[in-house]
Order: C-alpha cells, then structure tokens, then sequence
C-alpha cells in the first residue's frame, strides 16, 4: 500500500493528510462534504463557535450515515455522486470567491 498525501481545505484552513493513493479523490470528496455540511450549519446562525459549528456538521453526517445503514441498504454510487455535486459546487463559490 503505497502512501501518499493529499491537501485539502476545511473551514478556510489546509490539512495535509496521509492516504494511500486510491483514496485520494475520496478524501477530497469526504472534505468537500464536510464543508458542504458546516456551511448549512452557519447559514442557520443558531451556531457560531466554530468548534460547534464542526461538531453540528459531524453529528448530522454520523445521522445520516446511521439512516442510510437502517435503511433499506446503503448506495454507495449514489453517496459518490452526491459527494462529487457537492465538491463542484464548493469548488465554484472558491472559484468565484477568487475573482
């Protein structure tokens, strides 16, 4: 199993994480998520602390995985492409962020 890392970027800050090489692009996609899930956390402005604010991300990604596992099975195609929508939108806002 040959390592490698990848950066990724949460909340503004940039990680640098060790991952084998297939994982790569799962790992950004997982990222991308997160963000996705920290900025519905923000936008409900019930929460500031950002540490909070992480852990209200976290807790709704840990229910939805746990939803998904009692449900009637688990989609790991659809899971992939909901990651990737996810991942091209924040990659706009940063795009658009920048110019």
């Amino acid at each position: 199993m040959n390592k490698n890392t990848v950066n990724i970027s949460i909340m503004g800050r940039e990680f640098c994480i060790a991952c084998p090489a297939d994982k790569k692009e799962e790992i950004e996609l997982a990222a991308a998520y997160l963000n996705e899930k920290i900025q519905e956390v923000k936008t409900e402005g019930k929460v500031v602390d950002s540490d909070r604010v992480t852990i209200i991300a976290a807790l709704k990604i840990t229910h939805e995985l746990l939803t998904l596992r009692e449900g009637s099975g688990f989609d790991m195609d659809e899971f992939k492409r909901r990651i990737v929508a996810l991942k091209k939108k924040v990659d706009e806002v940063i795009a658009n962020k920048e110019n």
